[in-house]
């Protein structure tokens, strides 16, 4: 007898709540898969398109100001994040006001021809407007992860309440003699307490595992934005830095 046989007889021999447990346990594993594939399957292609797009950008010949966002790698499919492309966007967008709001106040007292340098003021100020899309990009591939977080605490709860209400069924049936009804009762309680508890752990441990590597990979690709935000404004600096 397989052990898919042994969970169909465990099912089919508890009573109503038993089988509702069971029941609750099969959708809490298919939540926990439908999730865990669908994290990984992004965090694999979001990485990937991060990596091609800043080796793109590093191999350009041209200032990084002036890269067309169009011509960079992009996403194949809208569902798929894209952290440094919105990066990217939000330096140049932000570099380009300030260019233009000094390159004003320049013209204003020099003349329009006056060079525009940054300021470290406002490389700070790039730097401080480019974190908040970080933190934003950050909550964005964090998103849903807690339920994998939930299921690793709420599946062998789960679990142990149908191990203690499949005991509690199988006393119940000594109690009341030894019919054959109620020996049938007595293994239906046997079957609940022993499925639901492995059930409950066979959800819980591949759980524990995705949550822990997703969270050391979003980890990781955080420390990766941060480094790409780091050589976007360095290039900037160099560009449109005062030489004193």
């Amino acid at each position: 007898m397989g052990p898919l046989h042994a969970f169909v007889i465990a099912y089919t021999q508890s009573d109503f709540f038993g089988k509702l447990i069971i029941m609750g346990l099969i959708a809490i594993s298919m939540i926990c898969w439908i999730v865990l594939l669908y994290k990984t399957w992004i965090m694999r292609h979001v990485q990937q398109l991060s990596d091609a797009f800043q080796h793109a950008i590093t191999e350009s010949k041209n200032p990084v100001l002036t890269l067309d966002l169009a011509q960079l790698p992009q996403a194949r499919s809208p569902t798929i994040p894209h952290p440094f492309a919105d990066i990217y966007s939000s330096v140049k967008q932000k570099t380009v006001e300030v260019l233009n709001k000094n390159h004003y106040f320049i013209s204003q007292n020099v003349g329009a021809k006056a060079p525009v340098y940054l300021s470290p003021t406002d490389l700070e100020l790039l730097e401080s407007h480019v974190t908040a899309t970080i933190s934003a990009q950050n909550k964005k591939l964090e998103k849903n992860l807690y339920v994998l977080s939930t299921i690793v605490t709420l599946a062998p709860f789960v679990g142990l309440l149908g191990t203690v209400w499949g005991i509690l069924m199988t006393f119940s049936g000594l109690q009341e003699g030894g019919a054959i009804s109620t020996n049938s009762s007595m293994l239906g309680g046997l079957s609940t307490a022993l499925v639901t508890t492995v059930m409950g752990l066979i959800i819980a441990i591949p759980a524990l595992i995705s949550y822990n590597y997703l969270k050391n990979a979003l980890r990781n690709y955080a420390s990766d934005m941060d480094d790409f935000l780091t050589l976007l404004l360095s290039n900037i600096e160099l560009q449109y830095r005062k030489v004193e």
